[in-house]
């Protein structure tokens, strides 16, 4: 029975955690460090699992260790669990966002090292994850990493590491990207008279919706977007708005801004 170990037990971790033992993972087989008191009470209350208030003891006899935590608290980790972790050499899974592969090999030794980068929907199983592994890792361990994060939704596995700070820009970021979208259709609702409470509903659920044809229907998004459009309607005139204001260019330059934003965070860590 592979025993799993999260170092962090927030948000994300909660999504991983239930995930799993939906899966069929035994409660028995996860154990979390969290710092805080009431967060272990509620994790062990909600999931039956075993939590700790030292790192240490929870990676005791783990086969993957999922550090579930924020980048600028790498360096305390490997501190206390490098000399542990080098013996015992588990599966090491990072969901911390902008943390290079060299960069917790340095940190925690040569160990098989599965970076990850998840995103919010994580939070109720319908996330999009990116995953990049070290050359350490075995194809067992990649199964493993895998059905761990499968637990939140979708995986994908990038083989140039350079790309994930491209997984960070469509995918981890994103999610904002699709609330502000749905803020400006709000707004411009309300701006033609719409009340907020019907223009809210109305976005949200028609990006559910489209969202959902997008997924389940295989097709490409722009032969979806021809079909709901007709010469000369409605539609088209949204979108010829929408190509005069450079939309295309719009995501782009955001998207470059993000990618280069997670590299950006990366070196910063290099220097601390």
């Amino acid at each position: 029975m592979t025993r799993i170990a999260f170092i962090g037990g927030g948000n994300m971790a909660r999504s991983l955690i239930g995930g799993l033992l939906k899966t069929g993972i035994s409660a028995s087989s996860i154990a979390v460090a969290e710092p805080q008191a009431a967060s272990r009470e509620s994790l062990a209350r909600e999931f039956a699992v075993a939590t700790f208030a030292e790192n240490r003891l929870a990676v005791a006899d783990a086969d993957v260790i999922v550090l579930a935590v924020k980048p600028q608290i790498m360096p305390a980790i490997q501190a206390e669990l490098r000399d542990t972790l080098q013996r015992s050499r588990p599966l090491l899974i990072s969901i911390a966002a902008g943390v290079r592969l060299d960069q917790l090999e340095r940190w925690f030794g040569a160990l098989p090292i599965v970076r990850c980068m998840p995103n919010t929907p994580s939070l109720i199983g319908a996330g999009a994850t990116g995953l990049c592994a070290n050359a350490r890792v075995s194809p067992p361990q990649r199964a493993q990493a895998q059905h761990v994060l499968d637990a939140a939704g979708l995986t994908r596995w990038v083989d140039d590491e350079a790309l994930m700070d491209t997984v960070t820009g469509i995918s981890g970021s994103a999610p904002a990207y699709f609330f502000a979208m749905v803020e400006a259709l709000e707004d411009a609702a309300v701006a033609q008279g719409l009340d907020r409470d019907t223009a809210r509903a109305l976005a949200a659920q028609t990006c559910l919706g489209a969202g959902r044809m997008l997924v389940e229907s295989g097709e490409a998004p722009g032969e979806l977007r021809r079909r709901v459009t007709s010469p000369n309607g409605t539609t088209q005139a949204a979108l010829d708005s929408f190509s005069r204001d450079d939309l295309a260019g719009i995501v782009a330059r955001a998207v470059a801004a993000a990618t280069r934003r997670g590299g950006e965070l990366a070196a910063e860590l290099d220097k601390s």
